[in-house]
């Protein structure tokens, strides 16, 4: 599952406005210079300080959540820099890159080395 795929999901579980927010965070991300693990932190804050009234939608929610981060974050050593890119949703960004500062920040965002 990659990033953009997990926010449509989380979008597609819930009608509830804390899970569209949710997903709303997370594709912000793509935009930031936060790196992979402040992604996950971030996340698992948003899950223990905002209540999702629903219970059978935040368990959904969480599932989604977890299996994105165990795939993902905790196995971003075993991927290719492209894969990395691909799965993060960070493709196009890292195309639009006028400078290599800016490549450099899309490669830390990723852990990869360039």
């Amino acid at each position: 599952m990659t990033l953009d795929e997990l926010a449509n999901e989380l979008r597609a579980a819930s009608d509830e406005k804390e899970v569209r927010d949710l997903a709303k965070y997370i594709e912000e991300w793509k935009g930031d210079n936060r790196n992979a693990e402040a992604l996950e932190g971030m996340v698992e804050r948003f899950f223990g300080n905002v209540w999702i009234p629903k219970e059978e939608e935040h368990s959904k929610a969480y599932r989604l959540w977890s299996a994105f981060r165990n795939d993902a974050i905790h196995g971003i050593g075993g991927m290719t820099v492209n894969e990395r890119l691909y799965t993060f949703g960070l493709v196009e960004r890292f195309d639009s890159c006028e400078s290599e500062e800016e490549r450099l920040v899309v490669y830390g965002k990723v852990h990869a080395k360039p």
